[in-house]
Order: C-alpha cells, then structure tokens, then sequence
C-alpha cells in the first residue's frame, strides 16, 4: 500500500509541475502499457483549474488526446503484431484459445463501435479494449471517434469533479462511485438499446 501512495503522489506531483505535458503522458500511459486509474490525474487536474494554475477546458482535451494515443498505441501494436504474436505470450496464452479469439475478432466486425464506446467507460476494460479493436483492424475513423467520445465523457467527470470538490476526498471517493454505478447503468442501457435496434431492424 505505501508503494501505491507513492505511485499515487508521483503522479499528482507530476500532472502539477509538468501540466499539460504531465497529463498527456500519464494518460497515455494509463491507457496503454501501465495501468493505473485516471482519477490520480484527471481529478487533482480539475483542482489544478478550479485554482486557475489551468485551463479547465485544456485540461480535458489534453487528457483526451493523452488517452487517444494510449489507445492507438495499443490498437497498432495488436494490428501489427497479430493473434501469432499474441497467443504465444505465456498470460494471454492462458486465458485466450484460437477460438475465442475468432469469436472476439468476429465480433468486433461487426460491433466494434459500441463495443470501443462502452469499453472506455468501464474500469480496466478502458485499459485493453484497443487490442480486440487492433486485432480485428477496426475502421481507423471510428476507432478514434469512439475512443475518443468514450474517453471524453470520462475525462469532463473527472475533472468537473476536481474542479468542483477540489481536495475534498470524501465527497470525491463518494461521488465518484455513485458516478461509475450510474455509468455503468447508462452502458446497460445503452446495449439494451442497441440490441433492439439490431434485432428489429436487421442491422
């Protein structure tokens, strides 16, 4: 646990002297290769802005560029290395036979969209939806529109949330789970939607 912290205040520390850079960068790498949650960033950002050391609306664009080219980072390096390369790595090799990933490859064919947009706003999916997307070589354009509409959403809460409660961790720790409940509410819904939608007219 004190390594976390540690993590935890390095990050903050850096989002605060390195500012827009350090945010690109953290979220890139929260949305690549070194998972760690966005909150440390995003929300000690919109603190950041609500003390006028940033610009709010800034802030959540360079988080959105940050986690795009996390995202594509991750989508080009399934798109080139391929399921061989994939399959033969020892944890993935556990988990993933040739035949899901058929089935995984399939269905990103054909619902890639919703599946990219849903994935951004669930906890650790966000981190590893892009390889299914790079594996199935989803449409470029609506890889970046769906990432990026997915990580928008996530990037405004998080930093309206700074900027609003500022330091106030209890408020934040509590808001924030009833807004990751509500999202998740709103995912169902939305794939509820979108099944219908399919299933009558054919799609």
């Amino acid at each position: 646990m004190d390594l976390l912290h540690d993590i935890i205040d390095w990050v903050v520390a850096t989002v605060e002297a390195w500012g827009y850079i350090g945010i690109f960068i953290m979220m890139f790498l929260e949305s690549s290769f070194f998972p760690f949650p966005s909150e440390v960033v995003m929300i000690p950002a919109g603190a950041l802005a609500y003390e006028g050391k940033m610009n709010l609306y800034a802030a959540i664009g360079t988080g959105i560029a940050g986690s795009l080219a996390g995202a594509w980072f991750n989508y080009w390096l399934a798109y080139y290395l391929g399921r061989s390369v994939l399959l033969k790595a020892p944890v993935i090799r556990r988990f993933v036979t040739e035949e899901k990933m058929n089935r995984v490859e399939s269905f990103f064919a054909k619902h890639g969209p919703i599946s990219t947009f849903n994935g951004r706003l669930i906890p650790v999916v966000r981190q590893y939806i892009s390889f299914p997307a790079g594996l199935a070589k989803m449409n470029a354009f609506k890889f970046t529109l769906y990432t990026g509409a997915g990580a928008g959403i996530w990037m405004t809460i998080l930093v309206l949330l700074g900027y609003f409660l500022q330091h106030n961790e209890d408020l934040i720790e509590q808001y924030l789970g009833r807004i990751t409940i509500g999202t998740l509410v709103f995912i169902g819904i939305l794939t509820v939607g979108y099944i219908f939608y399919h299933k009558k007219f054919k799609v």
